[in-house]
């Protein structure tokens, strides 16, 4: 039980093992035996009255909580739900070794060392974004971040769906989102810094609203949430390309863009803006089966349309509001609104929260540090850790030219194990508004699951540790972890570098040591208010 990651509240090695083959039989609660099963589908565990496996219903364990106990004559779980019951499995899957992580068992039975462990997540929120906007992922790979997620008790995906590179969920009530803004007929292919040079291939994709439903189930089926963003009212290229008559000027002409950063592209706050909007979430929220969490997005809105919009300028005063920043709160505490009355909470990142009033129900994502979290959390919002540094994995993990180009350097794993979500010189009711932590593959330099694979793990593994136990070293425990994640077939970055085949080379995929350091960029987060350069894409 060494190299258990994350690791759990408690551990209890014993004397003794027991002998667990495939077909073994499992017996308990239909709910919790299913979540059992579907985490160790090597084991096709079969459903009896007495079985190898005993789960049972403990509620009193709360939430997500278990407790696994192995003797010599079987196997028990006790869990507090579904999930507790999933993740107990989970734990039991890596006492079996590497070889459980396979599609086909080997032949023979597992022998499983006997022990007990009790286990409870430290936060409700632990999570990975992915950034299918920039480039578009197939949901298959989706379907494989989702076992990847859930192998590390990780429980929230969250998916960009929508920037100024492309839309990417079928509307049947606005078709042109997924006809003309899925797709654009090149990408910027220079270094930040030089003369544009694209690279004239098209790229593009979306997903039908019965695909979403596909990968919301799957996920709920390993306990994982989907977490849907629809990123307004700026990052708005995309939309207007589709319908410029929810845009500042819809006479303006505007196309998918097709290089980074960001651009003045502009949602109109106007009430047939806020009617489209909602038609597009009521889709998303029927084909999901309904969301407890729906992200909108606000950040980098450059709010110069509204403010020489002589309708958006009127409409404003109509409201009693004194500036374009106000009426950029007020536009999103109304789509907060539409939500709440769905069922849904919104969540937005930290630049709506810092341009006015939200309801006091949304989630705020601080992306540009601690300090701008600490006033959220003091403002009584719950808050999702998300600071660049150290959770935006788009980052390299070294600065050296071995690695593949990344936006800037360095995040090591050693940074994600270190950081600790609610800082302990905080006060206990700010503290106590973190409910978790994300790490964030803005896809701008991702540009296909081999690569998300090389950024997401193994500082994925150290994020899943810090949202579950809390910070704290993990590099004792990861070659043998990673010899799980190569049984699963996940191309993640080696600890001593890369592979030579995923190395940056001289071309376009090699990385400029010291383009951007990330010490830098967190200098100027430290110091950015809401305005047009505090920018995810162009630091």
């Amino acid at each position: 039980m060494s190299d258990l990651l994350p690791r759990p509240r408690s551990f209890e090695p014993a004397t003794g093992t027991f002998e667990l083959a495939p077909g073994a039989s499992v017996s308990g609660p239909p709910a919790l035996v299913d979540g059992v099963r579907t985490a160790l589908p090597v084991l096709d565990l079969r459903v009896a009255g007495e079985g190898a496996i005993t789960v049972r219903h403990e509620p009193g364990l709360g939430a997500e909580s278990y407790t696994l106990t192995v003797t010599g004559d079987g196997i028990t779980v006790a869990a507090g739900d579904r999930a507790g019951a999933f993740y107990a499995a989970q734990t039991l899957r890596q006492l079996l070794g590497p070889a459980a992580y396979r599609a086909v068992a080997p032949e023979g039975s597992f022998t499983v060392p006997a022990g007990r462990v009790s286990d409870a997540p430290r936060f409700g929120w632990r999570g990975a974004m992915v950034d299918v906007a920039r480039h578009f992922l197939p949901k298959r790979e989706l379907f494989r971040m989702v076992d990847v997620m859930a192998a590390h008790k990780l429980n929230r995906l969250h998916l960009h769906l929508v920037d100024d590179q492309g839309w990417r969920v079928e509307s049947p009530a606005f078709p042109r989102l997924h006809e003309v803004a899925s797709h654009r007929p090149r990408t910027i292919a220079s270094h930040y810094g030089e003369e544009p040079v694209f690279d004239e291939v098209p790229h593009g994709g979306h997903y039908t609203l019965a695909d979403l439903a596909e990968i919301a189930a799957y996920a709920r089926a390993r306990a994982v949430t989907v977490v849907p963003e629809i990123d307004v009212p700026g990052h708005a290229s995309a939309i207007l390309a589709a319908y410029p008559e929810y845009g500042v000027n819809p006479a303006q002409e505007i196309a998918v863009l097709d290089r980074w950063g960001i651009s003045p592209a502009l949602l109109s706050p106007l009430p047939p803006t806020v009617e489209f909007l909602t038609t597009v979430f009521e889709e998303l929220l029927g084909a999901l089966g309904g969301a407890p969490y729906v992200h909108i997005g606000g950040d980098e809105c450059v709010l110069d349309g509204w403010a020489v919009s002589a309708e958006i300028t009127a409409y404003q005063a109509s409201l009693g509001l004194g500036t374009p920043g106000d009426l950029h709160a007020w536009f999103l505490r109304g789509l907060a609104d539409v939500l709440a009355e769905r069922g849904s909470r919104a969540v937005v990142w930290d630049e709506a929260f810092v341009s006015g009033t939200l309801r006091q129900d949304t989630v705020v994502m601080p992306w540009r540090g601690m300090a701008v979290a600490r006033r959220a959390a003091a403002a009584g919002h719950d808050v999702v850790m998300t600071p660049v540094f150290p959770l935006y994995f788009d980052y390299a993990e070294a600065a050296s030219a071995d690695e593949p180009l990344a936006i800037g350097e360095a995040i090591t794993v050693d940074d994600v194990a270190a950081f600790d979500p609610a800082p302990g010189s905080w006060e206990p009711a700010e503290s106590a508004r973190v409910i978790g932590a994300q790490f964030q593959l803005w896809s701008e330099r991702i540009p296909d699951a081999r690569a998300l694979d090389y950024r997401a793990w193994p500082r994925g593994c150290a994020l899943a540790e810090v949202a579950w136990a809390g910070p704290g070293p993990i590099g004792d425990r990861l070659p043998g972890h990673l010899a799980r994640l190569d049984a699963m077939g996940v191309e993640y970055r080696p600890l001593a570098g890369p592979h030579p085949w995923q190395r940056g080379g001289a071309g376009r995929r090699g990385h400029r040591p010291g383009a951007v350091e990330i010490g830098a960029v967190m200098d100027r987060l430290d110091r950015m208010t809401l305005s047009a350069d505090s920018t995810h894409s162009s630091l």
